[in-house]
C-alpha cells in the first residue's frame, strides 16, 4: 500500500511561529496534520513536480539498494539524483539509509495530500 504524506503550505512566519508553539508546548499538531511544510506552491511545485513524483514511484517499486542502480534504473546521471534524493531528503519526503560504503534512497511517500492555507 502506497503511504499518503500530507503537506501543508504556508508564509515562512506562520511555519515559525507555529514551530516555536509546539516547541514550548503551546500546541500539539492534530493526526492528519502536516509535517511537512513549505512557504509557497511554487516551491512545492518544484520540489514534488511530475519527474519527481516518478521517481519516487520507481523508488518505492523497485527498492533500489543505492543511487547508482537507481541511476541505472531511472537512466539518470549520478550526480544529478543524488542532487534531487538530497533535496527530497531535506524535506522528509526520502531517508537516505548509508549502508556499508552505499546510500540506499528509501521513499516514505509516493502520494500527497496538499493543505492550503
Amino acid at each position: 500500500m502506497m503511504k499518503t504524506m500530507v503537506i501543508g503550505i504556508l508564509p515562512q512566519e506562520q511555519i515559525r511561529s507555529r514551530a516555536l508553539a509546539i516547541a514550548r508546548g503551546d500546541y500539539k499538531p492534530a493526526r492528519g496534520e502536516p509535517r511537512i511544510w513549505f512557504t509557497s506552491m511554487r516551491s512545492l511545485a518544484e520540489v514534488l513536480s511530475d519527474d519527481n513524483r516518478a521517481l519516487l514511484k520507481v523508488i518505492m517499486e523497485t527498492r533500489p539498494a543505492s543511487i547508482s542502480t537507481l541511476a541505472e534504473t531511472t537512466g539518470r546521471r549520478v550526480s544529478n539524483l543524488s542532487r534531487t534524493l538530497k533535496t527530497l531528503s531535506h524535506y522528509g519526503i526520502v531517508d537516505l539509509k548509508r549502508e556499508q560504503n552505499r546510500v540506499r534512497p528509501i521513499a516514505k511517500a509516493a502520494r500527497f495530500r496538499i493543505i492550503a492555507a
